[in-house]
C-alpha cells in the first residue's frame, strides 16, 4: 500500500515506532487495519510482551517485510504533536539522553492504553454522619483537603489509611458521594475575566508588558524580577489569563509541592475553579486524567512540577517557572535536565512565552536579560503596606555562649522580644536531622554508612540514624561500633531538631513548630502543618531551606540564620550565588504583611563579599562581581562544563576506565576544551558503589555535546559499571 500523506500512514504501510525501552531507537512495524495517524499513541508486540509506543514516522526498512510485525492498536488518545517529537529529540541531543528515555518522561501516566469506561468515584457529601469515629474523620479530610477531587474507593482508602468499608459506611449516611463518571473528563474552564486583584503601578505595568508579549504570538522570555513580597504571582497570573483569552494553555512550574495548596487557592479566586495539577502527591487516577486532557485541549492550565514540562500539550501559549533559581529544577537522575532551560526550548518549538519569576535570579537567566535575549521588569516594592525586612549581622566572634549552643543572646533576645508581642519567629539552619556527625569520645570514630562514603545524620525525632545519599537507616547505638565502649557516643554539630531542642529550654513558654521535609510521613500533613503556623498556630518556626519557598506566614517578623557561613566554602562553583539566594530568600519572609520585619544573620566572616550584598541589599552589584569572577574564570554562564561520573563497585576498575578516558582526550581538545581528572567524586562512594568524576570545561560556544559523544564511544564499560554524562552540572557531589 502507498503512504496518503506524511500525516497519515494507510494500512500496511511500514512506520516507525518509537518504544520508551532501553533500544537504540525506533522499530519499523506495518500500519493497522484502517491505517494510523503520524504521532500516533499504539500498542506493538516487542518479543513475547505488548508495549506503549508513538508512530514516529516512515519505517526505515532493509529487511524481509514478512517478517514485519503489525502494530497491534491504536490509543484513544491524542496524537503527539511534531512540535513535541521535536522537543524531545532536541532535548535528548542537548542533555545526551536516548530518545527511548526522553519518550518515557513524555508517557508517565498510568493506564494511557486502558479502554474508556465508566468508574465508581467517592466525593465529599453535603451531610454530617451521625457518628464521627478516627477513621471516618481521616476519610473526611483527604475529601476536604483535595478541594473536591473525586477519586477512586482504593486511593481515598489508602490517603485516609482506612478500609473500604469506612468508606462505604459514610457513602450509606451521605457524608459521602458515591458517582458513577467516566474516567477521564475535562477539568471546569477558568475564567480568565472574573475581577482580578487591584494591582500597584509597578504590577499593573510589567501585567501590561507580558500581556503584550502574548498579543504578539511569537517566542519571547522575560525574567520577572520582583522582592518578596512584591506581587510576582498576581503579575503573573495576569498573563495567564491572557494565554486563557486567546485560547491558549497555560503551565506554571512550581519548586516545591508544600507551595502548591497555597497557590491553587490562589488560582482559584482569581479564576473561579482550580486547574489540573501535576506532581507526585496526586493520585494515578489524576495524573491519567491530566494527561489525557492536557492532549485534548480539556485542561487549559496546568499546576505541577519540573515532569509538566513533558505533558502533551495542545496549544501551549504560556510556561511561568516560579522561583527559577532553585535547584530542584535540576533533575539529577535518569534524563539529567533544567526545567528552566528545557521551558525555554519548549517555548521556542511551540511560539510560546516563558516567564522566569524569581526574587533572586539564578546567574544565568540574570546574564541572558544583560545580553539581550530575555526581557526583564523589576518589582521593586513590596506589595501594599508591606515594607523589606530590616537586615543585619550578629558577629559570632563577640556573642558569648557555650560550644553546645547555637542561638546566641543578641538572637535570644530579639525572638523573645518579637514573641512577646504576639509575632512570630523563624530560626533558620539548612540542615536536617538533629546533628550532622556522631563521634564517640572514647576512639574518635565517626558513626558512617555502611554504603556510602557520607556520615549517618542522627535523626532524634525518629531514634534513627539515617544516610542523606541513599536513605540507609539504622537504629541509633547504645555502644561504638568501632570500639564497642557504650555512652561515649556524642552528636556534633546542629541539626534542627537540635535546634528545636535548644529553642524549647530557652524559650519554655513558646509553641515551636519544625519544619523539615524529612518529619512529614505525606506532602499533604506537610500543606497542613504550613497552613496552621500561617494561622498562628506557633510562635517560633524551625526550618530548612524548606521555609525558603514561597511561604507567606503574615505573624512573621523576625528570622534568624543561625549559620550564614554555611555553605560559603566548598568546589561549588556557585556556591556564594546559592548562599546569597537562599539568605535573600529566607530574610524575605519577614514582614511581609503589615508589621516590619528584621533578619539577622549570625555569622563569624560579617566582612565576607556575599554577606555584605546580602546586609547592603545590592544585589546588582552581587551579580555583576559573581559574574565578572565566573567571566574571568571562564565557567557557566561565561562558558560550557559537562560533568562524567563513572561508578562501579568495583574501585581500580572504576579508576582505571578515568584514566583511559583522560588519556584519550583529543575530541575534547579538538573543540578547544579541556578534560580534569579523574579524581573520586566529593562523595567517593554512594550504595556500595565507588564513583570518580571527570570535568570537561569548554569555551562557551563550543560543540559539546557531540565532542563529549565522540569521546566516550572510545571505550567500552566493563560489567557493573555505568557512566552518567551531565551537561551543565547544577552539583559536584
Amino acid at each position: 500500500m502507498t503512504q496518503a500523506s506524511p500525516d497519515f500512514y494507510d494500512e500496511g504501510t511500514l512506520v516507525a515506532v518509537l518504544t520508551a525501552q532501553p533500544l537504540e531507537g525506533p522499530l519499523d512495524y506495518l500500519a493497522p487495519e484502517g491505517g494510523v495517524m503520524a504521532g500516533a499513541f499504539v500498542e506493538v508486540p516487542l518479543g513475547p510482551r505488548r508495549v506503549l509506543g508513538v508512530v514516529w514516522g516512515p519505517g526505515r526498512g532493509g529487511f524481509d517485510l514478512k517478517k514485519a510485525r503489525g502494530i497491534g492498536r491504536v490509543l484513544d488518545v491524542a496524537p503527539m504533536r511534531v512540535e513535541m517529537q521535536e522537543f524531545l529529540r532536541r532535548a535528548g541531543e542537548y542533555t545526551l539522553t536516548p530518545l527511548p528515555a526522553m519518550l518515557r518522561l513524555a508517557t508517565r501516566a498510568p493506564g494511557l492504553s486502558d479502554p474508556p469506561s465508566m468508574q465508581k468515584i467517592y466525593r465529599l457529601g453535603d451531610t454530617e454522619p451521625a457518628r464521627l469515629t478516627d477513621a471516618r474523620a481521616r476519610v473526611l479530610e483527604v475529601l476536604r483537603d483535595h478541594g473536591g477531587l473525586g477519586f477512586t474507593l482504593k486511593e481515598v482508602s489508602d490517603l485516609a489509611g482506612v478500609t473500604s468499608s469506612v468508606v462505604k459506611a459514610l457513602v450509606a449516611q451521605g457524608a459521602v458521594l458515591e458517582e458513577d463518571t467516566p474516567r477521564d473528563t475535562p477539568f471546569v474552564p477558568l475564567d480568565p475575566d472574573l475581577p482580578a486583584k487591584a494591582l500597584t503601578e509597578d504590577q499593573a505595568a510589567a501585567a501590561a508588558r507580558l500581556r503584550m508579549g502574548l498579543q504578539a504570538g511569537s517566542y519571547g522570555t522575560t525574567l520577572l524580577r520582583g522582592v518578596t513580597g512584591s506581587g510576582k504571582t498576581e503579575v503573573y497570573l495576569e498573563a495567564v489569563a491572557e494565554a486563557l483569552r486567546q485560547g491558549g494553555q497555560a503551565l506554571v512550574l512550581l519548586p516545591e509541592i508544600a507551595l502548591t495548596a497555597e497557590f491553587l487557592t490562589r488560582v482559584e479566586v482569581r479564576f473561579g475553579t482550580r486547574p489540573a495539577e501535576w506532581h507526585s502527591g496526586v493520585t494515578m487516577t489524576e495524573r491519567r486524567r491530566v494527561w489525557k486532557m492536557v492532549g485534548q485541549g480539556g485542561a487549559q492550565m496546568v499546576v505541577g512540577a519540573r515532569s509538566a514540562l513533558f505533558l502533551p500539550f495542545q496549544n501551549l501559549a504560556l510556561i511561568v517557572v516560579d522561583e527559577e533559581h532553585d535547584t530542584s529544577y535540576k533533575q539529577e537522575d535518569g534524563a539529567l535536565y533544567h526545567a528552566r532551560d528545557m521551558a525555554v526550548l519548549r517555548a521556542s518549538l511551540c511560539g510560546a512565552r516563558v516567564v522566569l519569576a524569581s526574587a533572586t535570579p539564578s546567574l544565568e537567566s540574570w546574564a541572558n536579560a544583560e545580553a539581550g535575549k530575555y526581557e526583564r521588569l523589576d518589582l521593586d516594592a513590596r506589595f501594599g503596606v508591606a515594607v523589606m525586612p530590616e537586615l543585619a549581622a550578629i558577629d559570632m566572634r563577640v556573642e558569648t555562649l557555650p560550644s553546645n549552643r547555637w542561638i546566641s543572646p543578641t538572637l535570644q533576645a530579639a525572638v523573645n522580644a518579637r514573641v512577646a508581642a504576639g509575632e512570630q519567629a523563624l530560626l533558620f539552619l539548612n540542615r536536617r536531622g538533629y546533628a550532622p556527625t556522631t563521634v564517640c569520645r572514647a576512639c574518635g570514630h565517626q558513626i558512617g554508612c555502611d554504603h556510602c562514603d557520607a556520615r549517618m545524620v542522627e535523626h532524634r525525632f525518629q531514634k534513627r540514624l539515617i544516610c542523606h545519599q541513599c536513605g540507609e537507616s539504622a537504629a541509633m547505638p547504645e555502644a561504638c561500633p568501632a570500639c564497642g565502649v557504650a555512652g561515649k557516643l556524642a552528636a556534633v554539630g546542629p541539626g534542627v531538631e537540635r535546634l528545636a531542642e535548644e529553642a524549647a529550654a530557652l524559650f519554655p513558654q513558646a509553641r515551636i513548630a519544625v519544619l523539615s521535609s524529612d518529619l512529614f510521613g505525606s506532602a499533604r500533613a506537610l500543606k497542613e502543618q504550613i497552613v496552621e503556623i500561617a494561622q498562628g498556630a506557633a510562635d517560633i518556626i524551625i526550618g530548612t531551606q524548606l521555609v525558603a519557598k514561597g511561604h507567606n506566614f503574615p505573624l512573621l517578623t523576625l528570622v534568624g540564620v543561625i549559620d550564614s557561613d554555611l555553605g560559603l566554602q566548598g568546589s561549588d562553583l556557585r556556591a556564594a550565588e546559592r548562599t546569597f539566594q537562599l539568605m535573600r530568600q529566607v530574610a524575605g519572609r519577614a514582614g511581609r504583611a503589615e508589621r516590619a520585619g528584621r533578619a539577622l544573620l549570625q555569622t563569624f566572616q560579617p566582612e565576607h563579599p556575599v554577606i555584605r550584598a546580602i546586609l547592603a541589599g545590592d544585589e546588582e552589584g552581587f551579580w555583576r562581581a559573581e559574574a565578572e569572577g565566573r567571566r574571568q574564570a571562564g565557567v557557566p554562564p561565561y562558558g560550557r562544563m559537562a560533568g562524567i561520573i563513572l561508578s562501579s563497585p568495583d574501585m581500580q576498575a572504576v579508576f582505571d576506565l578515568g584514566e583511559a578516558l583522560a588519556r584519550r582526550d583529543g575530541p575534547i581538545r579538538a573543540v578547544g576544551a579541556q578534560v580534569f581528572g579523574p579524581a573520586p567524586a566529593p562523595i567517593a562512594r554512594i550504595r556500595g558503589r565507588h564513583r570518580v568524576r571527570l570535568l570537561v570545561k569548554a569555551p562557551k560556544g563550543a560543540a559539546i555535546q557531540a565532542a563529549v559523544s565522540e569521546w566516550i564511544a572510545q571505550v567500552r564499560l566493563p560489567a557493573q559499571m555505568r557512566l552518567t554524562v551531565d551537561i551543565d552540572p547544577q552539583s559536584f557531589y
